[in-house]
């Protein structure tokens, strides 16, 4: 016979498992981590990553809060693949091919890094895209596993084309091959490996020697995306070299975006005073971000 501290108990034990289940144990459930606003997101993901570091790997919590993180943070990879849209290529692929460079950011991202998660995963995935550009543009060797993972994503995706009558999406295909998101990614960048094109290949018009684009053109450009994480990256050692009040500043400006009204009540100042010193803040980064300080 089940004493009532034993019912007890195992109330608890299945209660603690349902939380585990549904992400609503230390950590907050997002219904649809995927339409968090990128201001939010910021917030949220230091919350994640905290409990993240402390988790077991293969919980049910575990999963729940890299799951999470990987929808949320879907909008850096968005904004990665738009700068490479001039390509031609599908966009669609693109930001899957991206999203293998934010998983591998998530796995090893640790915040006694003291960087924004932003400046730290926006390299990954933008190598990840480049990566996919060289790897299909070139001829590659794919071994035998992707081989066979390609045909099987083949049927995959006819099947459920005619089943939906749109293209599936990766999480579709994933669930159906009973594989992960990152093995169908996978797969779909050894398909593209199969297209192969010359470098001298025309877009437009006969050949090269009609003054036409060819594809070497296309290469190798210098991204807007990539200088932005240079910047980052140059920016970070001036931060932390900041006031703990003017990085307060910094972070409630540009951060949570306060007014400079909101910023000199919060401080006990005017919005004069916060004006003058936002601009004294921006010059002195500005300065250490051209090599000036140096030589001040």
């Amino acid at each position: 016979m089940k004493t009532a501290a034993g019912i007890r108990s195992q109330a608890e034990v299945a209660e603690r498992t349902e939380q585990d289940r549904t992400g609503e144990g230390s950590l907050p459930g997002i219904a649809a981590p995927g339409s968090v606003a990128p201001r939010d997101a910021r917030e949220l993901s230091r919350q994640f990553f905290r409990r993240l570091a402390e988790l077991e790997e293969g919980t049910h919590e575990y999963q729940y809060a890299r799951n999470t993180l990987i929808e949320m943070n879907m909008s850096l990879v968005r904004f990665a693949a738009g700068r490479f849209r001039s390509r031609g290529d599908d966009m669609d692929d693109i930001v899957q091919t991206g999203m293998i460079g934010l998983i591998k950011a998530i796995d090893r991202f640790e915040l006694s890094r003291e960087v924004e998660f932003t400046s730290f995963a926006l390299p990954y995935i933008v190598g990840e895209i480049k990566r996919f550009f060289r790897d299909t543009t070139w001829a590659v060797h794919v071994p035998r596993r992707l081989q066979e993972l390609r045909v099987e994503l083949a049927k995959a995706r006819e099947e459920l084309s005619s089943r939906l009558d749109r293209d599936p999406t990766v999480a579709e295909l994933a669930t159906l091959m009973n594989i992960s998101r990152a093995e169908v990614v996978e797969a779909q960048i050894a398909s593209n490996g199969y297209n192969t094109a010359s470098l001298d290949a025309a877009l437009t018009g006969d050949g090269p020697e009609d003054g036409e684009a060819v594809l070497a053109d296309f290469i190798g450009v210098e991204e807007e995306g990539l200088r932005l994480v240079e910047d980052f990256h140059a920016l970070a050692p001036l931060m932390a070299e900041l006031s703990d009040r003017d990085r307060q500043i910094l972070h409630m400006r540009f951060v949570e975006e306060a007014t400079q009204a909101e910023i000199g009540e919060r401080l006990g100042c005017s919005q004069m005073h916060v004006s003058r010193l936002i601009k004294r803040i921006i010059a002195r980064l500005r300065q250490g971000m051209l090599g000036e300080l140096g030589c001040a």
